[in-house]
């Protein structure tokens, strides 16, 4: 449905101050807010002065239109020109006119709701804008425009400088607007600049401390493989002369003494392996370690590491199984480090658990590349959080064999850090009473990383 408020006449430049009147005196009586008036008026005042710059004469026609309940304000602007023969360059923003500016058409539409543009080589051109009336703005009835039309016919035409001094104090307004915004901006140019400075400090901050830290790192990682060094020559010798002891070399030993001197190689043993592993976990963090990839067989190593750790089972209640894989599943990796870390969830899963089962699988990841290799046992089991906390340095969970078995908190880091090392990952899944099931998955082919540098041996 259309309402049709006035028509006016664009003949002269008297002409283009009354449509600019007349479109703000329309958003007045239409209710349109101060922002909406300013915007109304500004675009029918460019696109009337385009008319009568270029086409020399056409209209300019009003109206209330109403489209699925939505009304907007319509206006219709109509030339009988040249047209307007660059209209996408126009559009785009980069047409200049003889004049300079040529930026009506592309104001008024980013000022207005819609504007659609049609023309053609000498047969003029109509632009059509519209400007949606507000969510909660009254109804335009026939009635109300009809006495909207009475009121606008009574109305004596303003003086061209009545409308100049309207259309300054407009500007003056928008000048008091942008020099506002100005004045925001500035303030927030200066609070980032602060901001910028205090990030500054702040990242110098974090790279001293980072430096110190590596610093530390260093000489942690330099103590340890030191210490373990210095250790192991006085730990050796100590466990070859409790050996000798008992070996009856220097002669009997009363029981009494024989006690004391096993206590004295249980101690040097126990010693003897966080020494160890102290080593190696220096040995990762300096980067001295290489891996020494090559193929083999699941089943040739679980044969190997079934003859290693049966002998470690301390009671016929425990028993130690290793799944059989299939005969043809085989890893390019290093075999020494995956070994090393099965040990270490085999010798915790028997120290750990009483009675009943420990067993040992390998399964293929379909689709991922990856073979993960488990031991479940049914054991203590370990609640979810302290998950994360036992494959931390000497992080021991206190139970009721700790009394009985001794641990350093070192081997489940060294395994984490070895399977890194493979380019896998380590796991636990367990429940307090239920038994653990500790995990590592690694690539089927182990791939070095670009740029790795030649490395010094791993040994002990």
């Amino acid at each position: 449905m259309s309402l049709r408020i006035l028509k006016i006449a664009i003949g002269t430049e008297l002409d283009v101050v009354g449509a600019r009147q007349r479109a703000r005196e329309i958003a007045v009586l239409c209710g349109f807010a101060m922002q909406d008036q300013v915007r109304i008026a500004t675009s029918v005042s460019e696109l009337a002065r385009n008319v009568f710059n270029y086409a020399h004469g056409g209209k300019v026609e009003f109206s209330i239109e109403d489209d699925e309940g939505v009304q907007s304000l319509q206006i219709r602007i109509d030339d009988q020109g040249p047209g307007i023969a660059d209209l996408d360059l126009v559009l785009s923003g980069h047409y200049q006119s003889s004049t300079g500016m040529g930026l009506g058409i592309l104001g008024a539409r980013r000022l207005m709701d819609r504007c659609d543009i049609s023309t053609a080589r000498d047969s003029g051109t109509r632009i059509v804008l519209q400007k949606r009336f507000a969510s909660d703005a009254p109804r335009m009835t026939a009635r109300m425009v009809g006495d909207m039309c009475a009121h606008l016919n009574a109305l004596a035409p303003d003086s061209m400088l009545g409308e100049v001094q309207q259309q300054n104090q407009e500007l003056l307004g928008t000048l008091d607007e942008l020099k506002a915004r100005q004045e925001e901006l500035l303030q927030l140019t200066r609070e980032l600049e602060e901001n910028n400075r205090a990030v500054k400090v702040l990242y110098a901050e974090l790279d001293e401390k980072a430096e110190h830290l590596r610093r530390a790192d260093q000489i942690k990682s330099r103590f340890l493989s030191n210490m373990s060094h210095e250790f192991r020559t006085p730990l050796s010798s100590i466990r070859a002369l409790a050996k000798l002891l008992l070996a009856r070399a220097d002669g009997e030993l009363s029981g009494e003494q024989e006690k004391q001197v096993n206590y004295i190689l249980q101690g040097t043993v126990a010693m003897n392996e966080m020494v160890d592993d102290l080593l190696d976990l220096a040995k990762i963090e300096a980067g001295k370690v290489d891996v020494r990839a090559e193929r083999f067989l699941v089943a040739d190593m679980f044969s190997t590491l079934r003859g290693l750790l049966r002998p470690l089972l301390h009671s016929p209640e425990l028993a130690l199984t290793f799944q059989e894989p299939q005969a043809e599943l085989a890893l390019h990796s290093d075999q020494g480090k995956l070994s090393q870390i099965l040990r270490n969830f085999i010798s915790n899963a028997i120290k750990y658990t009483e009675r009943g089962d420990i067993t040992v699988r390998a399964a293929l990841l379909p689709g991922q590349g990856m073979m993960r290799f488990s031991v479940s046992d049914t054991g203590l089991g370990i609640a979810v959080s302290d998950q994360a906390l036992i494959f931390e340095e000497f992080s021991q969970i206190e139970n009721r064999l700790q009394t009985r078995v001794k641990g350093t908190g070192l081997g489940l880091p060294l395994c984490r850090k070895l399977a890194g090392l493979l380019g896998g990952s380590v796991g636990v899944d367990s429940e307090p009473g239920a038994g653990s099931v500790f995990w590592v998955s690694i690539p089927l082919t182990y791939m070095a990383e670009e740029g790795d540098a030649a490395v010094l041996p791993y040994s002990h």
